[in-house]
């Protein structure tokens, strides 16, 4: 790989780091560049999930102001993301793609409109012990993170704000440690079972973890509303984008 397609990644990373962790479509950014690079898109897939692993110790050095007073749900949610991911990533290398094409561009435009209705949809189920519905629902979004992950930080966040948590930085940090678990668990599983193009990975990944360490102090300094609305946009754009792909 030539040096300007390595610091192409790295920036792409950076972008893609902190649009991450600071919201939840790493992959909006990170995916294409890959596949700009000149991967197939099998590969690119692969590439991406691992080099996400490195948004994991980035966000968690600079979130641990809002992770406090979390360890108790993490304890039951990172299980569940880590095995639901590591499913996600055999069905990845073990079925065809349809189905979950067909239904990523629904799920992400239904997380974005969750997302623009979080402070309605939070008074009426948080008030009714919510967090139960959001444990199954981290679970099945892990899976789908483990398989293909564009916008499943969306996903999550949405599911957290609404059901769990509905102070923003608070529930973008916990979405950023459910993702990380996810994404290391998918790794673990792909690095064992294929070809991992490294010479892409590792110029991602150290952009990733660079960008990991901004987007949480991104989030903690600008208005809730604003990076709601913008990460919802981002989220129903990408949706848009994927249906007529």
């Amino acid at each position: 790989m030539a040096a300007a397609e390595l610091a192409f990644l790295v920036v792409a990373g950076l972008v893609a780091g902190v649009l991450g962790t600071g919201g939840g479509i790493t992959s909006l950014v990170s995916y294409p560049a890959l596949l700009a690079v000149g991967l197939p898109p099998l590969t690119a897939d692969v590439a991406n999930l691992v080099a996400l692993v490195a948004c994991w110790p980035g966000s968690a050095l600079t979130s641990r102001r809002e992770l406090a007073g979390s360890g108790r749900w993490l304890a039951r949610g990172l299980p569940l993301a880590a095995v639901g991911a590591a499913g996600g990533a055999v069905l990845l290398l073990t079925t065809p793609s349809g189905l979950f094409e067909r239904l990523v561009p629904f799920l992400l435009a239904v997380g974005s409109l969750a997302l623009l209705a979080q402070p309605v949809l939070t008074r009426r189920w948080h008030a009714r012990r919510g967090q139960a519905l959001a444990l199954p629902i981290v679970t099945a979004v892990s899976v789908y993170s483990g398989y293909f992950g564009a916008g499943a930080g969306v996903l999550l966040l949405a599911t957290l704000l609404v059901l769990v948590d509905e102070r923003l930085p608070e529930a973008n940090a916990v979405k950023n440690m459910l993702n990380g678990a996810a994404t290391v668990a998918a790794a673990v599983v792909l690095v064992v079972a294929g070809p991992v193009d490294w010479a892409a990975v590792v110029p991602l990944a150290a952009g990733l973890f660079a960008g990991a360490l901004l987007g949480p102090v991104v989030v903690r300094h600008l208005p809730a509303t604003v990076v709601r609305v913008a990460v919802a946009a981002l989220g129903l754009g990408l949706a848009v984008e994927l249906a007529f792909r």
